[in-house]
C-alpha cells in the first residue's frame, strides 16, 4: 500500500444524504470527516482507521475478547493457542465453536463443519463491502489481506464510514480497522486468559460467562419480527435437550432445529 507523502488532489467528502434533513450522527460523521480527508494520503487513512477502533464497539469488543480468553483458559489452551485462533479466525463465534469442540475431543473434520457453519454468516457481508475496494492501486493482496477483517464489528463500522470516503481512501482506512480491531481482540484475550487464572473464582466465572452473555444480548437486541424471537426461545430450551442426547453437536443441533422451525412458521409468511 502506498504511503507517499505527496500531496492529493484538493477534494470534499460528500455530504451526508439529504443535506438539511441529514441526522445528528450523519452531520458528526460529515464534520469529522471535512476535517482530514481533503488532506490525506493513504497512510492518514490508515492511521484514522486505528484511530477509529478506539470508539464503544471498541471497548465491547475487548469484553467480549476477555470472555473468550477465560473460556480458552477454562478448556485447558495454551494461551499462544488462543492467541492463535483469535488471529487466524477473527470471528468470536467461530473462536468459541472451535475451542468448544476442542474440549468436547470432536472430531477434526467435526470441528471444522461447526466452524465453517459459523462463517456462512461472513458470505454476504464480504460481497457487500469489496466493492467499496474497486479500483483502489494498493493491489490484489491487500484486498485479500481485507477481507480477513470482514467481521461483524469491522463490517458494521465500515458500513458508517465507507460510503463517506473518496475511493482511494477506503482500503487504508478499513485495513486500518481491520488491524486496530486485531489488537483489541489479541489484548483482550491475552487479559481474559490471565485474568482467569489469578482471580477469585466468581470473577473467574464472569469473565467465563461474559461471552455466551454477549451473544444472548445481541440477538435479543438484533431481532426484527417474532420469528427471530421464536428461534432464540427454541435455541435456548433445545440446548440442555440436545446436550443430554449427542453433547458434541448440541450448539449446531439447537440452532439448526430453533432456527429452522420458526423459519417454517412465521419465515415462510413474510
Amino acid at each position: 500500500m502506498s504511503t507517499q507523502s505527496d500531496s492529493p488532489p484538493d477534494r470534499e467528502p460528500p455530504s451526508p444524504a439529504g443535506d438539511g434533513n441529514a441526522s445528528p450522527a450523519d452531520a458528526a460523521l460529515h464534520a469529522t470527516l471535512a476535517s482530514w480527508v481533503p488532506t490525506a494520503t493513504r497512510a492518514t487513512a490508515l492511521r484514522h482507521g486505528l484511530m477509529a477502533t478506539m470508539s464503544v464497539p471498541g471497548c465491547v469488543l475487548m469484553t467480549t475478547s476477555l470472555g473468550f480468553g477465560a473460556l480458552a483458559r477454562d478448556a485447558e489452551l495454551f494461551v499462544g493457542h488462543a492467541l492463535f485462533l483469535a488471529a487466524v479466525l477473527y470471528a468470536l463465534p467461530a473462536q468459541v465453536i472451535l475451542v468448544d469442540q476442542i474440549s468436547r475431543d470432536a472430531t477434526l473434520w467435526m470441528a471444522a463443519f461447526a466452524v465453517s457453519l459459523t462463517a456462512i454468516r461472513l458470505l454476504p457481508m464480504t460481497v457487500t463491502l469489496v466493492p467499496y475496494f474497486r479500483g483502489d492501486p494498493g493491489g490484489l493482496w491487500l484486498k485479500v489481506l481485507a477481507v480477513h477483517f470482514v467481521a461483524v464489528t469491522a463490517w458494521v463500522e465500515s458500513r458508517k464510514w465507507l460510503p463517506a470516503l473518496p475511493s482511494d481512501l477506503r482500503l487504508p482506512f478499513f485495513l486500518g480497522l481491520g488491524f486496530g480491531f486485531l489488537g483489541v481482540t489479541l489484548t483482550g484475550t491475552a487479559a481474559g486468559y490471565a485474568l482467569a487464572g489469578s482471580v477469585s473464582p466468581a470473577i473467574a466465572a464472569a469473565l467465563l460467562l461474559s461471552t455466551p452473555i454477549y451473544f444472548l444480548l445481541s440477538l435479543l437486541g438484533s431481532m426484527k419480527d417474532r420469528a427471530d424471537g421464536v428461534a432464540i426461545v427454541l435455541g435456548a430450551v433445545g440446548g440442555p435437550l440436545f446436550h443430554s442426547v449427542t453433547p458434541q453437536l448440541d450448539l449446531m443441533c439447537a440452532g439448526l432445529v430453533g432456527g429452522t422451525a420458526a423459519w417454517l412458521v412465521f419465515g415462510r409468511r413474510r
